[in-house]
């Protein structure tokens, strides 16, 4: 099958969006399809990635206001004639709203299956753009997705929202996990003793440093004794997060089997953004074995069994991260028990099994296509 993945994000962009994309076109390559991937250019001086087994295309691309590291792809001659020259069937759109929606536009003959992943109106509601900025990004997305074959949603509570919103033949499609990679017997006493020399329980969030994500909500818990806080992304909030949380470590991005191995070393994940529509770092923690402490809203509700795999509080309440965090710093037999059962739940998740479904619902929207196959012309 020869599948063109229009992106908005991708390597060396850190992020859910990029970092699915990577897994699912290896993924694709592997199982004998064709995959390309056409993405926003990264800034000049910006460490190379690749090579990539799949042709990879970069538009020309802008930085989002108030957010550098994050490109806007602009329109381009180069989408067309890219998908003219791979000879496209099916078309992917990861998390459609700039390059995307362009993409949509240029492939309107061609089935399509666009895939929600960023919460677009709800960072409206976080960045204050009021109701009408939210109004208005529920028009855009129902503009882009409505014209998809199918819409696939990552969690439960994100596909009610959308069938709510007037999306259509909205369908359930999850994310994979690494299970080698993020493993528990990654462990390092060495990493350990550098974060907290003094033998201090590890809690740690793992995840961009952005308004959304909330993470001054985890204040309380660098206060708790005997509790390091650690902290490993960036973004547009670090600086004000540094004054906010200064018995925090800041590590900046961590990435492969370095992350890896920061995730087996803590003892507590803690997430506090209440906007993911997935929350792909929770199955990271989960797979490393980990107890997790999440707000009960989003992809986290699928995710995290309360009670058994972790905690889920109330969103937005400072407090309630605080005390989870709390009671397991003070019972080792409870972090140990869930751990364990968050690493039984995810190890049926692999990106293999993840990309088979995906084929399903391409299968499925190119059955729908008419009989001759439109292309794309430039």
């Amino acid at each position: 099958m020869r599948v063109a993945i229009i992106t908005e994000s991708f390597p060396p962009d850190v992020n859910g969006v990029a970092h699915t994309v990577l897994r699912v076109a290896d993924q694709l390559t592997s199982k004998g399809h064709y995959p390309l991937v056409i993405a926003p250019q990264p800034p000049r001086g910006t460490r190379q990635v690749g090579p990539f087994r799949y042709p990879v295309v970069r538009i020309p691309a802008v930085p989002l206001p108030g957010y550098p590291s994050f490109r806007l792809g602009l329109p381009s001659r180069r989408v067309r004639a890219a998908l003219a020259a791979h000879d496209t069937e099916v078309v992917h759109l990861a998390s459609p709203v700039f390059l995307g929606a362009y993409g949509a536009a240029a492939t309107k003959d061609l089935p399509k299956v666009a895939v929600y992943q960023t919460d677009l109106p709800a960072y409206a509601r976080a960045y204050r753009l009021g109701r009408f900025g939210e109004a208005a990004a529920w028009h855009w997305l129902r503009h882009i997705h409505n014209g998809a074959g199918r819409t696939l949603a990552p969690s439960t509570v994100t596909a009610t929202g959308l069938l709510g919103h007037g999306m259509r033949d909205v369908w359930l499609w999850g994310r994979g996990v690494d299970t080698e990679r993020f493993d528990p017997a990654r462990r390092s006493a060495e990493l350990r003793a550098e974060l907290a020399p003094d033998g201090e329980l590890i809690a740690g969030y793992v995840g961009r440093l952005a308004t959304e994500k909330r993470v001054e909500l985890l204040a309380g818990i660098a206060t708790l004794k005997h509790v390091q806080l650690v902290i490993v992304g960036a973004g547009p909030a670090e600086a004000a997060l540094r004054q906010h949380i200064p018995r925090a470590a800041f590590l900046g991005e961590r990435r492969g089997d370095a992350l890896a191995a920061l995730y087996a070393s803590m003892d507590v994940f803690v997430h506090s953004g209440p906007y993911e529509t997935f929350g792909q770092t929770l199955q990271e923690a989960a797979a490393s074995g980990l107890p997790v402490v999440a707000p009960a809203a989003g992809g986290p509700l699928d995710l995290v069994d309360d009670g058994f795999t972790g905690y889920l509080v109330p969103p937005g309440e400072p407090d309630a991260f605080t005390a989870a965090v709390a009671r397991l710093a003070g019972d080792p037999a409870l972090r140990k028990a869930f751990g364990a059962a968050g690493r039984q739940k995810v190890l049926g998740r692999s990106w293999s099994a993840l990309t088979d479904e995906l084929l399903g619902h391409y299968a499925a929207v190119l059955g729908k296509a008419p009989a001759r196959r439109a292309r794309v012309r430039v």
